[in-house]
């Protein structure tokens, strides 16, 4: 067996006897529960569960949309706390790893009695999941983000609660495509500085369909249901829009971006050199990927409105 293999195996043998000292907090929920459809099959969820573990940052935002504080939640990487934008709502909440190695024994430690996450982070440690606690999954991420909610809202009770945000969303855009005339007419890019090349992101992305809601048009290169195109520095060009945002992830997205900023194919651009290129956070524009991110990009956006 390989040392990956030995890992797994330990942390599967762990689990199973940190769950078997929580007296029987597995995925087996006692007391009434509700059926629960979700990516991975169908899950027995407490009708008012109390003790809820979220594993990526989606999951975690619509969470504290639908009002309940997580008691454990992952973080995006080991140095990151919660989310910025999150402020005090995600303040005491426990960590328990991050987005890419969850900490199943700090999870058993919180004894939750549901776990949400997505197949697309977590799918190979489902089962381990699953015999912790009662595991919902969306079958998703970024541009499903309403449909996550929802799945949360089913999960933990608060269906009617999440489709209320939805209906105040779906307002507050439309109120804010006004700011703009019409914004039909306005080219919007989203511009992401990563490690290894810059990314234009695409309809198929979180900050798409908060821009498709808005009612603002795209630049060709993405008019796609992709989630983002990748291009190198002199590709730069095709990012051109009436207005354009961008931010860099983490340190060396921040390097590349300072380096492209400072040189001539970036100062070339339209929306550049008109003073409609904007900086924006990382954190909340293409992190945050549920119902309160969504709705402080709105109340963001109009601070941006081309002036003549």
């Amino acid at each position: 067996m390989s040392n990956a293999g030995r890992q797994l195996a330990a942390i599967i043998a762990l689990v199973g006897l940190l769950v078997a000292g929580c007296g029987g907090a597995g995925g087996d929920a006692e007391g009434p529960t509700r059926s629960v459809q979700h990516a991975m099959g169908v899950s027995e969820v407490p009708m008012n569960p109390e003790r809820v573990v979220v594993l990526d940052t989606g999951e975690l935002d619509s969470v504290l949309a639908l009002g309940i504080k997580p008691v454990g939640a992952v973080r995006a990487d080991e140095v990151a706390g919660p989310q910025a934008y999150l402020g005090q709502q995600a303040q005491g909440i426990e960590p328990v790893g991050t987005i890419e190695s969850p900490n199943l024994e700090a999870i058993v430690a919180l004894k939750p009695d549901v776990i949400l996450s997505n197949s697309v982070r977590h799918e190979d440690i489902y089962a381990q999941l699953n015999e912790i606690a009662p595991t919902v999954f969306a079958g998703s991420v970024g541009e499903s983000w309403k449909e996550n909610l929802r799945l949360a809202g089913t999960a933990l009770g608060r269906s009617d609660q999440a489709e209320r945000i939805l209906a105040d969303y779906e307002n507050k855009a439309k109120q804010v495509g006004t700011a703009f005339g019409d914004p039909a007419q306005v080219e919007v890019s989203m511009v992401r500085f990563m490690a290894n090349g810059i990314r234009l992101y695409g309809e198929g992305s979180f900050i798409g369909t908060i821009l498709s809601d808005v009612g603002f048009a795209r630049p060709p290169i993405a008019r796609t249901d992709e989630t983002f195109v990748q291009i190198g520095p002199e590709q730069v060009s095709s990012a051109d829009g009436d207005l354009l945002f961008y931010a860099g992830y983490g340190n060396d997205g921040l390097d590349e971006q300072a380096k492209l900023a400072a040189g001539p194919l970036w100062q070339r651009l339209g929306a550049v050199s008109r003073g409609d290129a904007h900086p924006v956070s990382d954190d909340l524009w293409y992190l945050g990927i549920g119902p309160i991110a969504a709705n402080q990009v709105l109340d963001e956006l109009p601070r941006y409105v081309p002036q003549p």
